[in-house]
């Protein structure tokens, strides 16, 4: 009985400290668990062993050596860690939830910065066919909204532009559809074979500018 109460003093100032530790590690632990088991992937097994492992080394003797002081203590000590166990179980899927929530916010983020630059460099090489009087002359087909393919890359060239700037995730695909239209109405136009380069054929080009005011 003197022993207990000459540890009691000393008991008073670390029990603050085990209670810190025991939940702190009874959390982590489950939480590790929690967050292997949701992985799914082939290391499982031996993650989820060294969490629980690694929970108890820590909080076995955090809890056993004081209750061979005081035994009240290691029954406040394990219930604390059972506690702590129990919340960290309830409140980890949300806590990975809005870990992936995040993740996938960055993914989608940088998917859509570089779909920006796709999605310009489209704009622009469609553009020509509009502005550009030997691409229009030699290519009506492309301003030709008559023609299905032109039609097609009209609605991908909206769909597009709706998702533009924005955190949609269906914005990248709606750019790569907008680039195959783009690609399927310069193949049927016959454009194809210039539009990697930026120019079109200069002998047709002047043909058609010399003989359409005479046509005319």
């Amino acid at each position: 009985m003197p022993s207990l109460f000459e540890s009691a003093p000393m008991m008073l100032w670390q029990l603050p400290a085990l209670a810190v530790i025991v939940m702190c590690a009874a959390a982590g632990s489950v939480y590790l668990v929690r967050k292997h088991l949701a992985a799914d992937d082939d290391g499982v097994p031996d993650a989820v062993f060294w969490d629980v492992f690694g929970g108890l080394a820590i909080v076995a003797p955090a809890v056993i050596l004081p209750a061979l002081a005081a035994p009240w203590a290691g029954l406040l000590l394990g219930g604390l860690a059972v506690a702590a166990a129990v919340a960290s179980y309830f409140y980890t899927p949300r806590i990975l939830h809005r870990q992936e929530a995040r993740r996938l916010a960055r993914t989608i983020a940088a998917s859509n910065e570089a779909a920006e630059a796709r999605h310009r460099a489209a704009l622009a090489r469609w553009q020509r066919y509009e502005l550009d009087p030997a691409h229009t002359i030699d290519f009506p087909a492309m301003t030709d909204a008559r023609q299905p393919e032109t039609a097609a890359l009209i609605r991908a060239m909206k769909d597009a532009e709706r998702l533009r700037g924005g955190t949609d995730a269906g914005y990248a695909p709606a750019v790569a559809r907008l680039e195959q239209a783009l690609a399927d109405a310069e193949r049927a136009a016959g454009a194809d074979r210039t539009a990697g380069r930026g120019q079109v054929p200069p002998a047709r080009s002047a043909g058609r500018l010399a003989n359409g005011p005479a046509r005319g």
